[in-house]
Protein backbone atom coordinates (compact mmCIF):
# COMPACT_ATOMS: atom_id res chain seq x y z
CA UNK A 1 0.00 0.00 0.00
CA UNK A 2 2.77 2.06 0.89
CA UNK A 3 4.47 1.56 -2.42
CA UNK A 4 1.19 2.67 -4.34
CA UNK A 5 1.37 5.88 -2.37
CA UNK A 6 4.89 6.64 -2.93
CA UNK A 7 3.93 5.88 -6.93
CA UNK A 8 1.14 8.53 -6.39
CA UNK A 9 3.70 10.87 -4.88
CA UNK A 10 5.73 11.95 -8.02
CA UNK A 11 3.20 12.24 -10.28
CA UNK A 12 1.63 14.73 -8.16
CA UNK A 13 4.89 16.78 -7.53
CA UNK A 14 5.58 17.30 -10.88
CA UNK A 15 2.00 18.33 -11.96
CA UNK A 16 1.93 21.13 -8.59
CA UNK A 17 5.40 22.03 -10.37
CA UNK A 18 3.85 22.58 -13.87
CA UNK A 19 1.26 24.73 -12.07
CA UNK A 20 2.86 27.10 -10.23
CA UNK A 21 5.16 27.56 -13.35
CA UNK A 22 2.23 28.45 -15.33
CA UNK A 23 0.56 30.86 -12.88
CA UNK A 24 4.06 32.77 -12.63
CA UNK A 25 3.99 33.08 -15.95
CA UNK A 26 0.54 34.68 -16.66
CA UNK A 27 0.67 36.33 -13.72
CA UNK A 28 3.96 38.04 -15.02
CA UNK A 29 2.40 38.67 -17.99
CA UNK A 30 -0.45 40.65 -16.77
CA UNK A 31 2.21 43.02 -14.79
CA UNK A 32 3.49 43.20 -18.21
CA UNK A 33 0.41 44.21 -20.18
CA UNK A 34 -0.44 46.63 -17.37
CA UNK A 35 2.81 48.27 -17.67
CA UNK A 36 2.48 48.26 -21.45
CA UNK A 37 -1.04 49.36 -21.76
CA UNK A 38 -1.40 52.12 -19.84
CA UNK A 39 1.04 54.53 -21.69
CA UNK A 40 0.87 57.65 -23.77
CA UNK A 41 3.53 58.69 -26.31
CA UNK A 42 4.48 62.23 -27.35
CA UNK A 43 6.92 63.06 -30.42
CA UNK A 44 8.98 66.37 -30.59
CA UNK A 45 11.06 67.59 -33.65
CA UNK A 46 14.13 69.96 -32.96
CA UNK A 47 15.22 71.63 -36.17
CA UNK A 48 19.08 73.22 -36.60
CA UNK A 49 20.20 75.54 -39.38
CA UNK A 50 23.88 75.89 -39.65
CA UNK A 51 25.68 77.22 -42.87
CA UNK A 52 28.17 74.33 -44.48
CA UNK A 53 31.76 74.24 -44.17
CA UNK A 54 32.94 71.56 -46.71
CA UNK A 55 32.15 70.61 -50.59
CA UNK A 56 32.61 67.21 -51.23
CA UNK A 57 33.18 66.72 -54.86
CA UNK A 58 33.05 63.24 -56.79
CA UNK A 59 34.63 62.61 -60.07
CA UNK A 60 35.72 59.99 -62.46
CA UNK A 61 39.01 59.41 -64.57
CA UNK A 62 38.31 57.03 -67.89
CA UNK A 63 41.02 55.93 -69.86
CA UNK A 64 40.64 53.41 -72.63
CA UNK A 65 43.74 51.48 -74.53
CA UNK A 66 44.09 48.21 -76.82
CA UNK A 67 45.86 46.71 -73.73
CA UNK A 68 45.00 46.86 -69.70
CA UNK A 69 48.40 47.75 -68.56
CA UNK A 70 48.60 50.85 -71.29
CA UNK A 71 44.81 51.81 -69.80
CA UNK A 72 46.19 51.70 -66.26
CA UNK A 73 49.02 53.38 -67.09
CA UNK A 74 47.28 56.37 -68.73
CA UNK A 75 45.07 56.26 -65.96
CA UNK A 76 47.85 56.45 -63.50
CA UNK A 77 49.04 59.65 -65.36
CA UNK A 78 45.55 61.88 -65.01
CA UNK A 79 45.10 60.71 -61.56
CA UNK A 80 48.92 62.30 -60.50
CA UNK A 81 48.14 64.94 -62.91
CA UNK A 82 44.56 65.88 -60.35
CA UNK A 83 46.71 64.64 -57.11
CA UNK A 84 49.23 67.29 -58.44
CA UNK A 85 46.45 70.02 -58.97
CA UNK A 86 45.02 69.39 -55.83
CA UNK A 87 48.22 69.85 -53.18
CA UNK A 88 48.50 73.18 -55.19
CA UNK A 89 45.26 74.03 -54.34
CA UNK A 90 45.92 73.44 -50.29
CA UNK A 91 43.85 70.00 -50.69
CA UNK A 92 45.10 67.79 -47.67
CA UNK A 93 46.15 64.00 -48.61
CA UNK A 94 43.52 62.88 -46.21
CA UNK A 95 40.62 64.91 -48.37
CA UNK A 96 41.86 62.83 -51.37
CA UNK A 97 40.24 59.56 -51.71
CA UNK A 98 39.93 56.87 -54.38
CA UNK A 99 36.08 55.26 -54.10
CA UNK A 100 36.48 52.97 -57.15
CA UNK A 101 38.74 51.67 -59.30
CA UNK A 102 36.90 49.19 -62.23
CA UNK A 103 38.70 47.38 -65.27
CA UNK A 104 36.39 46.59 -67.93
CA UNK A 105 37.09 44.76 -71.39
CA UNK A 106 35.54 46.63 -74.42
CA UNK A 107 33.95 43.75 -76.87
CA UNK A 108 32.78 43.63 -80.53
CA UNK A 109 29.76 41.06 -81.33
CA UNK A 110 30.08 39.34 -84.39
CA UNK A 111 26.82 40.59 -86.72
CA UNK A 112 26.16 36.86 -87.30
CA UNK A 113 26.83 35.29 -83.83
CA UNK A 114 29.97 33.99 -82.80
CA UNK A 115 31.95 34.93 -79.79
CA UNK A 116 32.69 38.22 -78.87
CA UNK A 117 36.09 39.80 -79.41
CA UNK A 118 37.65 42.18 -76.90
CA UNK A 119 38.74 45.12 -79.01
CA UNK A 120 40.28 47.21 -75.95
CA UNK A 121 40.35 48.03 -72.48
CA UNK A 122 38.94 50.50 -70.00
CA UNK A 123 39.55 51.98 -66.82
CA UNK A 124 37.38 54.29 -64.40
CA UNK A 125 38.58 55.49 -61.79
CA UNK A 126 36.36 57.72 -58.68
CA UNK A 127 37.56 59.61 -56.67
CA UNK A 128 36.17 61.67 -53.44
CA UNK A 129 37.90 64.84 -52.99
CA UNK A 130 36.63 67.59 -49.99
CA UNK A 131 37.04 71.40 -50.62
CA UNK A 132 37.63 73.29 -47.45
CA UNK A 133 37.88 76.70 -48.90
CA UNK A 134 34.51 77.15 -50.05
CA UNK A 135 35.70 80.41 -52.14
CA UNK A 136 37.37 78.24 -54.16
CA UNK A 137 34.99 75.34 -54.90
CA UNK A 138 34.28 77.19 -58.62
CA UNK A 139 37.90 77.31 -59.41
CA UNK A 140 38.89 74.21 -58.34
CA UNK A 141 35.89 72.60 -60.12
CA UNK A 142 37.54 73.93 -63.66
CA UNK A 143 40.78 73.39 -62.88
CA UNK A 144 39.46 69.10 -62.40
CA UNK A 145 38.67 68.85 -65.27
CA UNK A 146 41.70 70.48 -67.09
CA UNK A 147 43.80 68.41 -64.91
CA UNK A 148 42.00 64.90 -66.38
CA UNK A 149 39.14 64.56 -65.07
CA UNK A 150 36.17 63.36 -67.58
CA UNK A 151 33.67 63.41 -65.14
CA UNK A 152 32.74 65.41 -62.40
CA UNK A 153 29.22 63.74 -61.46
CA UNK A 154 28.39 65.81 -58.18
CA UNK A 155 28.52 68.18 -55.71
CA UNK A 156 27.36 68.55 -52.00
CA UNK A 157 27.63 71.14 -49.50
CA UNK A 158 28.03 69.71 -45.78
CA UNK A 159 29.11 70.13 -42.11
CA UNK A 160 32.29 67.90 -41.72
CA UNK A 161 30.81 67.41 -38.08
CA UNK A 162 27.58 67.20 -37.75
CA UNK A 163 27.46 65.35 -34.00
CA UNK A 164 26.92 69.13 -31.87
CA UNK A 165 24.37 70.50 -33.93
CA UNK A 166 22.44 66.92 -33.97
CA UNK A 167 22.85 66.94 -30.11
CA UNK A 168 21.42 70.65 -30.18
CA UNK A 169 18.33 69.20 -32.48
CA UNK A 170 18.04 65.85 -30.22
CA UNK A 171 17.58 68.49 -27.05
CA UNK A 172 14.88 70.68 -29.07
CA UNK A 173 12.83 67.70 -29.32
CA UNK A 174 13.00 66.04 -26.51
CA UNK A 175 11.65 69.46 -25.03
CA UNK A 176 8.85 69.65 -27.51
CA UNK A 177 8.02 66.28 -26.35
CA UNK A 178 7.95 66.86 -22.99
CA UNK A 179 6.20 70.76 -23.67
CA UNK A 180 3.13 67.96 -25.25
CA UNK A 181 3.45 65.76 -22.12
CA UNK A 182 3.11 68.38 -19.67
CA UNK A 183 -0.11 70.19 -21.97
CA UNK A 184 -1.83 66.93 -21.89
CA UNK A 185 -1.26 66.96 -17.84
CA UNK A 186 -3.03 69.88 -17.23
CA UNK A 187 -5.27 69.27 -19.91
CA UNK A 188 -6.66 65.90 -18.93
CA UNK A 189 -5.60 65.47 -15.62
CA UNK A 190 -3.65 62.63 -15.70
CA UNK A 191 0.03 61.76 -14.22
CA UNK A 192 2.53 60.57 -15.88
CA UNK A 193 4.89 57.83 -14.48
CA UNK A 194 8.61 56.97 -15.89
CA UNK A 195 9.58 56.55 -19.46
CA UNK A 196 9.03 53.48 -20.80
CA UNK A 197 10.51 53.95 -24.03
CA UNK A 198 12.79 56.55 -26.26
CA UNK A 199 13.07 56.72 -30.20
CA UNK A 200 14.82 58.74 -32.60
CA UNK A 201 15.29 59.89 -35.86
CA UNK A 202 17.60 62.22 -37.84
CA UNK A 203 17.35 63.70 -40.85
CA UNK A 204 18.03 67.13 -43.04
CA UNK A 205 20.97 65.27 -45.23
CA UNK A 206 22.16 68.12 -48.02
CA UNK A 207 21.41 67.63 -51.26
CA UNK A 208 23.70 67.13 -53.89
CA UNK A 209 24.15 69.37 -56.70
CA UNK A 210 24.63 67.16 -60.00
CA UNK A 211 26.50 68.40 -62.20
CA UNK A 212 27.44 67.74 -65.95
CA UNK A 213 31.43 68.87 -67.28
CA UNK A 214 31.37 70.64 -70.44
CA UNK A 215 34.64 71.10 -72.19
CA UNK A 216 35.84 74.01 -73.71
CA UNK A 217 38.87 73.98 -76.79
CA UNK A 218 41.25 73.47 -74.05
CA UNK A 219 39.77 71.05 -72.07
CA UNK A 220 38.33 73.14 -69.25
CA UNK A 221 34.57 74.11 -68.23
CA UNK A 222 34.91 77.11 -69.84
CA UNK A 223 33.72 80.95 -68.18
CA UNK A 224 35.83 80.66 -65.13
CA UNK A 225 33.73 77.97 -63.58
CA UNK A 226 30.51 77.22 -62.51
CA UNK A 227 28.14 79.18 -60.17
CA UNK A 228 27.69 77.28 -56.74
CA UNK A 229 26.06 78.72 -54.04
CA UNK A 230 26.27 77.00 -51.06
CA UNK A 231 22.97 78.06 -49.21
CA UNK A 232 22.35 76.45 -45.81
CA UNK A 233 22.24 72.68 -44.30
CA UNK A 234 19.04 71.92 -42.18
CA UNK A 235 19.49 68.74 -39.39
CA UNK A 236 16.15 67.65 -38.21
CA UNK A 237 15.73 65.60 -35.19
CA UNK A 238 12.13 63.64 -34.58
CA UNK A 239 11.95 62.06 -31.21
CA UNK A 240 8.86 59.71 -29.75
CA UNK A 241 8.66 59.26 -25.79
CA UNK A 242 6.16 57.02 -23.94
CA UNK A 243 5.59 57.48 -21.08
CA UNK A 244 3.76 55.30 -17.71
CA UNK A 245 0.08 56.86 -16.48
CA UNK A 246 -0.33 56.48 -13.59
Amino acid sequence: MKNNYKYLIWPGTAVLVILAVFLLASTNQVLNTAATTNTVSFSGEGRVVAKPDIAKVQLSIVTEALTSKLAQDDNSKKSKSITDYLKKQNIEDKDIKTTGYNIYPQYKYPQFGGQPQITDYQVNQSIEIKIRDLDKVSNILDGLVSAGANQVNDLSFEIDNPDALKAEARAKAIADAKKKANELKSQVGISLGKIVNFSENTGGYPVPIYMKAEFDSRGGMGGGGPSVPTGENEIVVNVNITYQIK
